[in-house]
């Protein structure tokens, strides 16, 4: 829609609601639509509702005023703990008076808040899974979703901006993270004697099928040893992550290994792939985080949807072990399968795109 046409273009909101109910990458991929929001309305305060366990992806971000969340775990306490804690999170965003509501979740629950918000302008996506009077009824105007199979996320999300005559091009992740994020991994790389330049791999994912051999990210560790870098472990803090690392660090055989798996919060975990000179890691958070950070890049990939979900950018490689062998359809994948799909890639690539950035 050229800017010109753009129903709400003479908006000036005093308050916005962005709303997000997803996972810790997608709520990284929302951030290009925060900062063009800051930007076209500089003086505008930006709240966002997301669910409880995704706040620290976006609690150092500067353009945000407020964050309302849903802890997914209200509902273990019984249904009048929840209601309870429902109304409360209505008042509160009620209470806020928005002039303007981006929805750019797909659950009914984000239609029914973004009604009561009561704000006069209520965008959402137009989603063929929510063809319902009750979905419109929660928007003043749903933005097509035809060309979404064959845009990345980043751009899914933009265009919802359209309708506002808001620019969608150029958009740019981000990741914050706080100055004493910074000074905790400053005195965890001292405690390792970690003193000089260093590459975070993160190995890990919540899901088995996206990650790849563990013989093959040692091979890659001691395919880097001439560089003479420390190599930093990064994982979550569940214990079978936490195996995968330490079965990683058996399996290399150069000394400049260091794990902090389990030892870092999301936000410190920002600071630290922010201070690496690369990071190479499997379809996760972080891969975002990393490429929101401009650190560089290396991503492998299995059979996930690569075009909605590579790392946005241009300082990294996405490397999709599809090249390498047949994989399964993404929509077809058991995600509760141990199979893992990234076991064509060979480390040899994977080496050569990482020294692909050491030696810029």
């Amino acid at each position: 829609m050229p800017n010109s046409e753009a129903k709400y273009a003479a908006l000036i909101p005093k308050r916005i609601l962005l709303m997000k109910l997803r996972h810790h990458g997608d709520m990284v991929l929302t951030t290009p639509v925060i900062n063009r929001l800051h930007q076209h309305y500089p003086d505008a305060e930006i709240d966002v509702l997301l669910y409880k366990e995704t706040l620290p992806i976006l609690s150092e971000h500067p353009a945000l005023s407020n964050i309302h969340v849903i802890d997914r775990s209200w509902k273990k306490q019984g249904v009048r703990y929840q209601l309870q804690q429902e109304y409360r999170l209505l008042k509160a965003v009620r209470a806020r008076h928005y002039d303007l509501v981006i929805n750019l979740a797909d659950q009914w629950r984000s239609a029914l808040i973004s009604r009561l918000t009561g704000a006069k302008v209520r965008l959402g996506f137009d989603y063929k899974k929510r063809q319902s009077p009750i979905w419109r009824a929660g928007h003043t105007q749903l933005v097509s979703t035809e060309n979404h199979s064959v845009l990345h996320t980043v751009e899914q999300n933009m265009s919802i901006l359209s309708p506002l005559g808001i620019p969608t091009d150029n958009a740019q992740t981000s990741m914050h993270y706080s100055p004493s994020d910074k000074v905790f991994c400053q005195q965890l790389l001292h405690e390792n004697q970690v003193s000089g330049e260093y590459i975070v791999i993160q190995p890990t994912s919540r899901w088995t099928f996206k990650c790849w051999d563990d013989e093959k990210f040692a091979n890659v560790i001691d395919g880097l040893a001439d560089t003479g870098l420390t190599i930093v472990m990064t994982a979550g803090p569940d214990k079978k992550e936490l195996d995968m690392v330490r079965k990683i660090q058996d399996l290399t055989h150069y000394p400049q290994v260091v794990s902090v798996a389990g030892q870092l919060s999301l936000t410190q975990l920002a600071a630290m792939i922010d201070g690496a000179k690369l990071f190479i890691g499997v379809d996760s958070a972080p891969m975002h985080m990393a490429a929101a950070l401009n650190t560089p890049c290396v991503a492998l990939f299995g059979p996930t949807k690569m075009q909605h979900w590579r790392p946005w950018g241009n300082n990294n490689t996405t490397i999709w072990a599809g090249d390498y062998a047949p994989l399964p359809a993404p929509d077809s994948i058991d995600t509760k399968t141990q199979q893992r799909y990234l076991h064509a890639i060979p480390a040899s690539d994977v080496i050569d795109a990482a020294r692909s950035y050491l030696h810029e």
